[in-house]
């Protein structure tokens, strides 16, 4: 039983699950919005509500800390100079998750998670 289970295991490593959810909010942060199964969307969302709210401050430990996480430069400028802005203001939930379809070829619940406006 998973009861109070802090985390999903998706069915990987855990460094595999740490590359993932890296490569999923970098493709988040560069394009605002991406497709994926539902539960990765569900671990992804939680993963980049931090970082957003650790970008936030806008300091070079911020910088440190966000890189710290994602590995990419142009990833992590974007999201401290400008998406944490623009959340100055607002307490949490900065993404949205709309379930959508489900996958051809295994039936898989697919899911879009976006940045709020």
């Amino acid at each position: 039983m998973r009861h109070k289970h802090g985390y999903r295991k998706l069915g990987r490593t855990s460094a595999h699950r740490k590359a993932l959810l890296k490569n999923l909010a970098i493709a988040l942060i560069e394009y605002g919005k991406i497709e994926t199964g539902v539960f990765k969307a569900k671990e992804l969302q939680s993963y980049i509500e931090r970082l957003i709210t650790a970008a936030r401050v806008g300091d070079l430990n911020a910088h440190r800390h966000v890189f710290s996480f994602l590995q990419d430069k142009s990833a992590t400028k974007k999201l401290v100079t400008q998406i944490a802005p623009k959340y100055k203001e607002r307490n949490g939930g900065y993404t949205r998750i709309h379930r959508t379809r489900l996958r051809r070829g295994d039936a898989s619940q697919m899911a879009i998670i976006e940045l709020v406006d």
